[in-house]
């Protein structure tokens, strides 16, 4: 059986004995060696090629087939206790590689051209946003603060409050809790420091009568350091951390 395209160029041994083998649909775990050797050496046969480098693999290939052929055409000595070798598993291992590597680059290339037909647009900015400053650093309210300080007063009014608890009464019955929320309880705050410097904040909490309105307090002083309603100061290392409305300053100015 001739081959039709005599001229066509292939990357290699393999590319080619991959060719022949999807051309004449068989398959690649069943290669008919005979025929397959046959026409392989016919389109070697018919090569022009100047670089002997590439021809010798080629020929090379052209001998393993050969090999494999007069293996499959001698006969064979098998016992009950031995399985039967197949001389064409070594060329179905390469060729099966040899294909996964093939399709996987086509699926590169493919990818390679799809991504070219994409532009991008390099980052920019808007004028806006980059002139943009926030009215109050958040880092300037908590200036010398720091979390740990905030919570260990948290923890000990916390602590106070379970101390405070009756062993005995508290087992009475159910106590309806009053329901606030973070927004109601920071207009609260807001009015109650509002005007005033010195406020101590371990003092706001302690005069909270449950440890749901203890949490909305503080989470509510968070909040008006973050909207710079009020600002908060230490005059000495671990001393009372204290108070002050902003809201005064701003109607001065």
């Amino acid at each position: 059986m001739g081959i039709e395209y005599r001229l066509q160029v292939f990357e290699g041994p393999l590319d080619l004995l991959l060719h022949l083998i999807e051309k004449n649909k068989v398959d690649i775990y069943d290669i008919p060696i005979v025929e397959i050797t046959e026409q392989y050496l016919e389109y070697v046969e018919q090569m022009q090629e100047n670089d002997m480098d590439v021809m010798s693999e080629f020929l090379v290939m052209a001998a393993t087939l050969i090999q494999i052929k007069s293996k499959m055409l001698l006969p064979k000595e098998v016992t009950e206790e031995e399985e039967e070798d197949d001389p064409r598993a070594e060329l179905v291992r390469r060729l099966l590689e040899y294909k996964m590597y093939k399709y996987a680059a086509l699926e590169l290339k493919d990818m390679e051209l799809d991504a070219s037909h994409n532009f991008y647009k390099k980052p920019t900015i808007p004028k806006e946003v980059a002139a943009y400053k926030e009215e109050i650093d958040p880092a300037d309210l908590v200036d010398g603060m720091t979390l740990n300080m905030l919570n260990d007063i948290f923890k000990s009014i916390m602590r106070k409050q379970v101390d405070k608890i009756d062993p005995i009464r508290s087992k009475f019955g159910t106590i309806e809790k009053e329901e606030i929320n973070i927004e109601d309880r920071m207009v609260q705050v807001r009015e109650e420091v509002r005007g005033l410097k010195g406020i101590s904040f371990r003092t706001l909490l302690e005069s909270q009568p449950t440890r749901m309105n203890i949490i909305i307090t503080f989470m509510s002083v968070l909040e008006l350091m973050k909207i710079g309603a009020i600002t908060i100061r230490q005059e000495e290392i671990f001393g009372e951390i204290v108070i002050d409305s902003l809201d005064e300053i701003e109607i001065q100015e």
